[in-house]
């Protein structure tokens, strides 16, 4: 199943983005800690070239700590970028973003000038919570599920930081079918894009390679199936999602399981890692090499 959102206020908000993204002194990408690749839109990647970037890992809460600094070791490869693993718990941490923004332009700081910056995320990444935060006041709208902003706004913040915000956008072509489940597993997708045994069962099948004990001991399993399918099952009957007959609801038990999973009821779980995504860009390439010469071949 291939999963597609794009809102026309997405595209809108693309638009300002390429527009003003030239102004900007420093970029704030925030992205979600259980997937920093699914989650960093690849449109921005290619038109920030080398501009200081802070790229904030949120909800790391939710995810795996051992591979959040995994992630955070792999992202600083990358030219002129720092990253920063929050939570909302520890507002704290959010602020530190204030100081690495001046560390990352010492001159401007030194000369207390402004220091333009924009913040960009994807839907439901926590992003307006950041700007309450580094604000101190209620600025954005909060909200568990996506497209809450919905348009551009400044926000004058202490040291001389002027924040453009931006509503949380995606892209229009969602290329790796793995990056669209991530991002409906993780709510970053409205449920209304997809259906929840699909994305249950993607889920499932990914933690019973890398995460087969917290599945077990959460829904209290004397053994754990290799199948998702039989999983899922089994979490339905323990759960008591039944439709008449006792035949199992799988559409009740798969949306009962994203939601326990979406709130860390299964523990710290990160849904991908460097490694893996490293081997998904080499699939990627050879899939666009092979519709090329398909392409090449109808001409």
């Amino acid at each position: 199943m291939q999963i597609q959102w794009y809102p026309g206020h997405m595209h809108k908000a693309n638009k300002e983005i390429k527009s003003s993204l030239p102004d900007v002194d420093l970029l704030i990408e925030v992205l979600d800690a259980r997937i920093p690749f699914s989650s960093q839109n690849p449109l921005l990647a290619k038109l920030r070239g080398d501009k200081p970037t802070i790229r904030v890992l949120t909800k790391t809460d939710l995810a795996d700590p051992a591979i959040t600094r995994l992630w955070q070791d792999f992202l600083e490869q990358e030219q002129a970028v720092k990253t920063l693993a929050v939570t909302t718990k520890h507002p704290d941490k959010i602020r530190q973003i204030l100081d690495l923004c001046a560390r990352m332009l010492p001159e401007k700081a030194a000369a207390n000038k402004v220091i333009r910056t924009m913040i960009v995320g994807i839907p439901n990444v926590g992003k307006s919570t950041i700007i309450n935060v580094l604000a101190g006041r209620i600025i954005a709208k909060t909200g568990n599920e996506p497209a809450v902003t919905k348009q551009q706004q400044r926000i004058n913040l202490k040291n001389n930081i002027v924040l453009s915000d931006t509503p949380g956008v995606l892209w229009p072509n969602l290329e790796s079918p793995y990056c669209g489940y991530r991002l409906a597993v993780t709510s970053a997708i409205k449920d209304t894009a997809f259906q929840y045994d699909d994305i249950a069962l993607f889920a499932l099948e990914y933690l019973l390679k890398n995460y087969p004990d917290q599945l077990q001991q959460r829904y209290q399993l004397p053994e754990l199936a290799r199948e998702p399918l039989t999983v899922l099952e089994a979490i339905g009957l323990k759960r008591g999602c039944l439709r008449a007959g006792r035949q199992i609801d799988l559409n009740k038990a798969a949306k009962l399981f994203l939601t326990e999973l979406r709130a860390g009821g299964l523990g710290s779980i990160s849904l991908e890692t460097p490694e893996m995504i490293v081997v998904e860009l080499m699939e990627l390439a050879t899939t666009r090499e092979e519709k090329a010469a398909r392409k090449a071949a109808r001409k």
